[in-house]
């Protein structure tokens, strides 16, 4: 029996290998579907991989601009939407925020995002099984899904441990 692989990043992982994996990833993405990943996307990608938390589009801007010229708001919201269509970033409804995405899947696949209420952490579950019973249940009423976001709220293992 194999144990599923963890929701969160273990707090003294290495985050520089996680980045690099993750920009990987992203780059093999946009080859495999002839899409460009541009610097500007790269950047807003990698602002993203500093941490395992959510970041609103000005909080991606504020990053950048630690380290170039402050981009205009419709550049950051730009390369968010392309990474959102690529399933390299997804969208926290209830933070209003983005999270960037090393899985293997894309925009449209099922997930549940768990997120610490202690810590900021969000982590990531498939959640196909649960969605498509949701999806079955608003259509058996006369509704037609188009997108399902379930965001889990709770504590995650390592705050579980260390209160």
């Amino acid at each position: 029996m194999s144990l599923a692989k963890p929701a969160f990043p273990a707090p003294d992982h290495d985050h520089g290998r996680c980045t690099a994996e993750a920009l990987t990833h992203a780059e093999a993405v946009c080859e495999q579907r002839s899409q460009k990943f541009t610097p500007i996307r790269r950047q807003v990608l990698q602002a993203l991989l500093s941490s395992h938390r959510p970041l609103g589009a000005y909080e991606v801007i504020d990053e950048l601009a630690k380290s170039m010229p402050r981009p205009a708001p419709i550049t950051v919201y730009r390369a968010l939407d392309f990474l959102m269509a690529n399933g390299l970033v997804h969208r926290i409804e209830s933070r209003n925020a983005y999270l960037a995405c090393a899985h293997d899947h894309d925009a449209t696949s099922a997930v549940a995002f768990l997120i610490c209420e202690r810590c900021g952490l969000v982590g990531e579950v498939p959640a196909a099984p649960f969605a498509q019973g949701l999806n079955q249940a608003a259509r058996s009423s006369g509704f037609a899904p188009r997108l399902s976001v379930v965001e889990i709220t709770g504590t995650c293992t390592h705050c579980q441990t260390h209160a």
